[in-house]
């Protein structure tokens, strides 16, 4: 294993020596890291988690037909080791060696959607990567890729049109003359794994499922961690000193997929942004989900599993997970087990994953025709917020329209993600009708006693936990 890192910047080739170096560390944020280059600071610090969009840069990434594909990403949630293989791209880099500015830019002058100069860098990101997409996008479609930038200069308007009037579809410009050149820079760094050490900290980036599960068995003590958008809050908010972290986003066995007529397996290190496709069609209650989780910028950092291991109880991902019965497959070097979704959060962040397991992916029965499954979130806005209340419901009926099985999972409702057992018990069994489904409402008192927070009232959620399943019953009863 390596002691550096190495990415691509400014078109060449950049190698960073921590042995070297008495300012950067392994959670040195790639935000941070860009401030102190004299040439990079475009990019900006607006809240330091995730939700304002300032920072946002572009990372190239070599795919395996050697094409580079680009994703919008929020820097301050980025270690640097993160960006190690990979090539890292900043609105300085936009503008042509003649001075033309790109097409994004252009386009955002001529809208008049261009103003203080603070979030403006990043929205400029932003539209950059859709335009590299290659796709003429719709408003929606613009609207969700724009939904973590903050802009409080002007109204919205002038940036969709300025996208609207960018994207044609092509995405060719001076990156897509480079991109040949800049594919043999990223093949030229060496894909091993990277082990670095300092004073206080220790980061292992191992590149195989092996090594991951020989460290974990070593050190059970360590972070694990993959896309790390939550674990990356402990530096930028609470500037904690992580001593030792085991980052996983390099084991490519982690974001295999495979599938079949009876389930689809997705793997623990496929990326949120890369779920939502693959799951838009026979799975729609966990793609609507996850149109709602965080925004775009972390989504695409975001893995599945790392969202499920945190056992958040609000998690968005867990109740979903268990309205569709699916199984948490995890492997250690003494072997492989699946745990149910419904049993593998077992208190307040804790889960039933050993500290030598690691979580390598999920398992999703396909539902039977029977099935209706909906999907809620109640928060106080609709992108990019956490939730006050979120729900997954489930429900089979015989053909007399009896409920031969049903689940009601909820998040923000108790110190972990957990189902209404009571309400499911009531209901059983019966015919699913308005006065089945009122008095199983009051069964759910029962099942959970919420607190208040700043994002509701223990009142307010019990309401809306007991509403959440009258609408679910006024959505499935036809």
């Amino acid at each position: 294993m390596k002691s550096s890192i190495a990415f691509v910047l400014d078109g060449k080739v950049v190698e960073i020596d921590f042995d070297r170096s008495s300012q950067l560390t392994p959670t040195t944020t790639v935000l941070n890291y860009l401030r102190g280059l004299p040439q990079h600071r475009g990019v900006k610090e607006g809240c330091a988690e995730g939700d304002c969009g300032a920072c946002t840069i572009v990372v190239g990434e070599l795919t395996a037909n050697r094409t580079i594909e680009y994703r919008a990403v929020d820097s301050c949630l980025l270690f640097l080791p993160m960006i190690h293989g990979k090539q890292l791209i900043t609105v300085e880099n936009l503008q042509e060696l003649s001075g033309k500015l790109h097409p994004v830019q252009q386009a955002m002058v001529d809208a008049h959607g261009s103003q203080c100069g603070f979030c403006t860098p990043g929205i400029v990101m932003t539209l950059f990567a859709l335009y590299k997409g290659g796709s003429r996008p719709s408003k929606d479609e613009i609207g969700d890729a724009l939904a973590g930038n903050l802009c409080r200069c002007t109204g919205y308007e002038p940036i969709l049109k300025a996208a609207a009037a960018a994207c044609d579809g092509q995405g060719r410009d001076h990156f897509s003359a480079d991109e040949a050149g800049i594919a043999e820079l990223l093949g030229s760094i060496a894909p091993d794994g990277i082990s670095i050490s300092t004073e206080s900290q220790r980061y292992d980036q191992p590149a195989t499922v092996n090594e991951c599960l020989l460290l974990m068995e070593k050190l059970p003590d360590s972070l694990i961690v993959n896309g790390a958008t939550d674990v990356a809050l402990r530096v930028t908010k609470k500037f904690e000193n992580l001593h030792h972290i085991i980052d996983c986003s390099r084991i490519a066995e982690l974001r295999s997929v495979s599938g079949g007529d009876r389930s689809l397996t997705i793997g623990a290190g496929v990326r949120i942004s890369e779920v939502m496709e693959l799951v838009r069609n026979d799975f729609p209650g966990l793609y609507q989900m996850l149109t709602v989780f965080a925004a775009r910028q972390i989504r695409n950092v975001a893995t599945l599993g790392g969202n499920i291991g945190t056992a958040s109880p609000i998690g968005d991902s867990l109740p979903v997970l268990m309205a569709y019965g699916a199984e948490i497959i995890l492997r250690s070097r003494r072997g492989t087990r699946h745990v149910k979704a419904d049993s593998f959060v077992q208190g307040y962040r804790k889960t039933d994953r050993q500290p030598d397991e690691l979580i390598m992916a999920v398992m999703l029965p396909r539902p039977s025709a029977s099935a209706r499954i909906q999907t809620y979130k109640v928060s106080k806005r609709r992108d990019l917020d956490i939730a006050t209340v979120s729900a997954a419901f489930r429900v089979d009926l015989d053909k007399q329209g009896m409920v031969s099985d049903i689940t009601l999972a909820y998040g923000g409702m108790a110190a972990y993600t957990k189902r209404a057992s009571s309400a499911e018990a009531f209901l059983s069994g019966k015919h699913w009708d308005r006065k089945q489904v009122e008095e199983a409402q009051n069964l759910i008192d029962k099942d959970f006693s919420p607190i208040s927070d700043v994002r509701g009232s223990a009142e307010f959620r019990r309401i809306a936990a007991r509403n959440l399943l009258l609408k679910f019953w006024s959505e499935t009863k036809g």
